[in-house]
């Protein structure tokens, strides 16, 4: 598996994860749809945000970058920040359920 983490801090950051919190549906379906999808969280912290998506290969958490980017440039009302990106292969994967 694939993990892909982005971080957005700042005012614009913080709007992002208010709506993420807002539209958890919207968000949900659509990052669903990514190829080899596995998981997604949105995490809100002190300077913003960071959002967790692993899927099954990097060609899927490559086109779940591009989903969340298109998102946030329809949704957020200011000049979006540009995230930081880390990413790399998952060594451990655990899941309740």
């Amino acid at each position: 598996m694939y993990v892909v983490i982005r971080s957005y801090s700042g005012d614009a950051g913080s709007e992002i994860f208010d709506l993420i919190e807002e539209r958890t549906d919207e968000v949900g379906a659509l990052m669903s749809e990514v190829p080899g999808f596995v998981s997604y969280t949105a995490i809100r912290i002190p300077e913003g945000g960071v959002a967790v998506t692993v899927c099954q290969d990097k060609e899927g958490t490559d086109k779940s970058t591009g989903v969340a980017s298109k998102w946030v440039l329809e949704n957020i009302s200011t000049t979006p920040p540009i995230p930081k990106i880390e990413e790399g292969d998952a060594v451990a994967y655990f899941s309740g359920g």
